[in-house]
């Protein structure tokens, strides 16, 4: 497990992101894991000029409005989405795209703060002729960005799917509960700068243990092929460039945008998907455990409320990448807000158990 993870997991254990770059956060794959084998995912699909020759990936599949976009969280890509896409692709247009210096998209020589993720992402839609209306989602660091997004461009936005969302608030308030967390936050970030981007910049020549730790070892949920390809991808000075940004600014910087931005969605159909509770970790109290899993709960309600028709709902048994854990409640949760974007429907919510949906009424 690589620095990104495995020191993210331990960060994560402290509850102050939950930002997991690669599998499991929990480090358990369920024994049914779907083994993702689409090299479609880990390869340029359409490289787009959105300023003066600087290109951003993208990948749409599918027809019909309103077209739906995915975001990846922190560091990702759109590997993240290999597992639900296709699915959504069979009910209308589905485009995912790699961020600046993420993926293949080439980097902007900007900060990776959400204002700079978000009018990158106006650009590459207005670049390609996609038109609105748009169903936004966004997994993590990606679900703050889209937040940001909506908040900027609101008529142009039909629905949103938030998977185990980043809130604006969410540094502040973890940082209250337990003050320990900003200062392992700031260590972490310092490691990527000073110990993985330096490697990165050298090919890791020599030093197989710190390309274990910050590149990563492969993820059961995808193919042998896939993770050579994928690991590469991570262990280049580009992308460590850029994810160290996107960690440097996400509490600071990008909270505050989204902070500032922050309005009413009105009735937009809103649903939010939350993992299961973290479970204590060894240096932890069972009370202050618990007082963490419930304040991710709080930050995830207070973003539902956003919406009167808005929605949170715990999924037992999933991790923060749900869409890996559990990818059918995120395919059957995106496909029902498409559903009320083409008719009158009433609001629903999302059923803990994987392809169940719940009206008004009873489940």
């Amino acid at each position: 497990m690589g620095l990104l993870r495995c020191c993210f997991h331990g960060i994560a254990s402290l509850g102050i992101a939950a930002l997991a770059l690669t599998t499991n956060a929990q480090g358990a794959v369920p024994v049914s894991t779907v083994v993702v084998a689409d090299m479609t995912y880990i390869r340029p699909a359409r490289l787009v000029d959105i300023d003066d020759g600087r290109r951003m990936n993208l990948y749409c599949i599918g027809h019909g409005s309103p077209t739906v976009i995915f975001g990846a969280g922190l560091g990702d890509q759109i590997r993240a989405w290999a597992m639900v896409q296709p699915a959504i692709a069979k009910v209308t247009r589905a485009c995912s795209y790699d961020r600046a210096g993420l993926g293949f998209s080439d980097p902007s020589g900007r900060p990776g703060t959400a204002a700079n993720a978000v009018d990158d992402l106006h650009r590459l839609l207005m670049a390609t002729a996609i038109k609105p209306p748009y169903i936004l989602v966004g997994h993590s660091l990606g679900g703050l960005y889209m937040q940001l997004f909506a908040d900027g461009y609101l008529s142009e936005v039909a629905g949103m799917v938030l998977v185990d969302p980043v809130s604006f608030d969410q540094g502040r308030r973890y940082d209250h509960l337990d003050p320990s967390m900003t200062s392992e936050n700031a260590k972490f970030v310092q490691s990527l700068r000073t110990r993985c981007l330096p490697a990165a910049q050298h090919g890791y020549a020599g030093e197989p243990k710190v390309f274990k730790d910050c590149v990563g070892v492969p993820d059961p949920h995808f193919s042998r092929a896939f993770n050579q390809a994928f690991l590469a991808n991570h262990s280049t000075a580009k992308y460590m460039q850029a994810a160290w940004s996107e960690w440097a600014n996400v509490f600071t910087v990008s909270s505050d945008e989204v902070r500032a931005a922050k309005r009413s969605y009105g009735d937009l159909p809103l649903i939010v998907l939350s993992r299961a509770p973290f479970p204590r970790q060894p240096d932890e109290t069972r009370a202050m455990r618990d007082a963490k899993n419930y304040l991710w709960v709080e930050l995830h309600d207070d973003i539902a409320a956003l919406s009167t028709r808005g929605v949170n709902e715990i999924v037992p048994g999933a991790s923060h990448y749900i869409q890996f854990d559990k990818p059918q409640v995120v395919i059957d949760a995106i496909r029902h807000v498409v559903w009320e974007t083409r008719h009158d429907g009433s609001p629903v919510a999302v059923s803990p158990a994987p392809g169940k949906l719940c009206g008004s009424g009873p489940c």
